[in-house]
């Protein structure tokens, strides 16, 4: 387990951390998202004892970054945006070398070398010098690294940073993989990986936690309701305006637009539904009831972009922040 609580990291006058106080269950796969200079990379520094916190306390399964630094980086494998590889060495060797300073025996070392290759897809690549290799495969030395001396936490900044399209999809898989044996901390700023490959986002704004949860929770908190897109064939007989006002009759809709559909065909039509609550399961039991073959339903996966804004832009932060309160205190 993860336990920061009041977390402070000044730069001379600058405070880049804090308060930061958050809690962090084990197994779970946490993506910690923010702009550019919000502090990302600064809290993942301290949680691998790369970096010292000014004031507070952090604890990873209950060892504290400053009392107890060795054994907490015994429980941590970290990759920083920067792959720390040496390039003159194969991969296979590198990793043995890398295991053993952080204390894999030299009885276990070849299994567990085996075993990080074979996870990380480095197989067909494990005698080949790590300066040959593309910017990819280095990304994937760089996490097999972290994961050589079977780190209860796992630390990764920006992981998918210069990927191409073919690779950020490996990459993805890789990182899901890890789940359950592992605590995954990603740190981003790339909404779509964030939403793709977490369990839970943690959205940093200034050095502190501005909202926690996982997307359905910060889209439910933040936003008006649920917008989903709908695409359906309409049976003969009805029309747009008659699909259009039936569903409108529901008091949980609360407003229907026309979009383009991904597909042709006679009688197909497609629409973006604003719902106050997530009713999908209702609303397509309605649409058979009305006769329509459901062609495609999805959340719009503008959402979290939408609830990212909102968060990372201070001014709105605070406005939305005092109306809630005043809201409760009325």
């Amino acid at each position: 387990m993860i336990e920061i609580s009041d977390l402070y990291k000044y730069y001379g006058d600058n405070r880049a951390v804090g308060p930061l106080t958050v809690t962090i269950e084990p197994g779970q796969v946490v993506g910690l998202l923010g702009l550019n200079g919000a502090g990302k990379t600064t809290t993942l520094r301290i949680l691998a004892c790369d970096l010292l916190p000014t004031s507070g306390t952090v604890r990873i399964d209950g060892h504290d970054v400053v009392d107890n630094p060795e054994a907490v980086r015994a429980r941590v494998g970290y990759l920083p945006d920067s792959p720390p590889v040496y390039g003159e060495m194969s991969v296979r060797e590198y990793l043995r070398f890398a295991g053993r300073i952080r204390g894999v025996t030299s009885r276990d070392i070849g299994k567990r070398v085996s075993e990080v290759l074979g996870l990380t897809e480095l197989d067909s690549v494990a005698d080949r010098i790590i300066a040959t290799l593309s910017h990819g495969f280095r990304q994937r030395v760089g996490i097999a690294q972290a994961l050589v001396h079977k780190p209860s936490l796992v630390v990764l900044d920006e992981p998918i940073s210069g990927l191409d399209p073919v690779q950020i999809v490996e990459m993805r898989r890789l990182l899901r993989s890890l789940r359950g044996e592992h605590t995954v901390l990603i740190s981003s700023h790339i909404l779509s990986e964030i939403s793709e490959t977490c369990d839970r986002i943690l959205v940093i704004r200034d050095g502190q936690i501005a909202a926690s949860g996982s997307e359905a929770e910060l889209s439910a908190q933040l936003l008006s309701g649920v917008s989903v897109d709908v695409t359906v064939r309409r049976p003969d007989g009805l029309t747009e305006t008659e699909l259009t006002d039936a569903l409108d009759a529901d008091s949980d809709i609360s407003e229907i637009l026309p979009i383009l559909p991904h597909e042709s065909g006679n009688q197909v039509m497609a629409m973006r539904i604003q719902m106050h609550h997530d009713r999908r399961p209702e609303l397509i039991s309605k649409l058979v009831s009305l006769g329509c073959g459901v062609l495609e339903l999805s959340r719009t996966r503008r959402e979290l972009e939408t609830v990212f804004l909102q968060l990372s832009d201070r001014n709105s932060a605070m406005t939305g922040a005092a109306d809630q309160n005043k809201e409760a205190s009325q």
